[in-house]
């Protein structure tokens, strides 16, 4: 069984339980199969450089290797920023109970790039928390699995359908163009009609 996401509220700790909602789920998958022409399955491999091996599945690897060329440990390796100073690892958010504190807007949840959601159980009584996301409480805390150089946005926050979920993701980055190029104007003494997108015909 996986390790509970043990989070701290009002002073008490709630150990969750997340079960992660694939894109499947939603919305089924379509699985394609390729034969050959005695039947047979396919599977996928890569032609390597040389331009005659086949390297099967599995059979690829990434490795990271000092700039003299030497295969190096993971492990050995220390981040640093662009001053050479160490960077400090963030840890598991499964290492420590995680405080649950930061309340967000709608609108901030929405200016984050979810990449996973998942659903919530808990045989722990969720109590007062259960009463503030009936609320429309969303509460937002650093979250990273494995640990890491910098933690995701963890947002905790309620279905209509009283089913509480997490979602995971990082804040949108959008870049401002500017106003140098103007937009077009119809003429309105031309007689042309605008060639308006019907939403209805989608």
């Amino acid at each position: 069984m996986a390790k509970p996401l043990v989070l701290s509220f009002g002073g008490v700790e709630i150990p969750l339980g997340l079960e992660k909602v694939e894109r499947s789920d939603l919305y089924g998958f379509v699985e394609i199969e390729t034969l050959d022409e005695q039947g047979r399955k396919c599977s996928l491999a890569t032609l390597a450089d040389d331009g005659r091996s086949l390297i099967g599945s599995g059979g690829i690897s990434l490795v990271t290797l000092s700039p003299e060329g030497n295969w190096l440990q993971k492990k050995a390796c220390i981040p640093t920023d662009n001053q050479g100073k160490k960077v400090e690892m963030v840890p598991s958010s499964y290492a420590a109970p995680v405080p649950l504190s930061e309340v967000v807007s709608i609108e901030e949840y929405l200016s984050h790039d979810i990449r996973a959601v998942y659903q919530i159980s808990s045989e722990a009584d969720l109590g007062g928390l259960m009463a503030e996301l009936k609320k429309g409480t969303i509460y937002r805390f650093p979250y990273s699995f494995r640990g890491g150089l910098e933690p995701d946005a963890g947002f905790l926050l309620l279905a209509s359908d009283g089913t509480a979920f997490m979602a995971v993701g990082s804040p949108t980055k959008l870049e401002f163009v500017g106003f140098e190029q103007s937009a077009g104007i119809a003429d309105e003494e031309s007689g042309e009609e605008e060639d308006l997108l019907d939403f209805g015909m989608m």
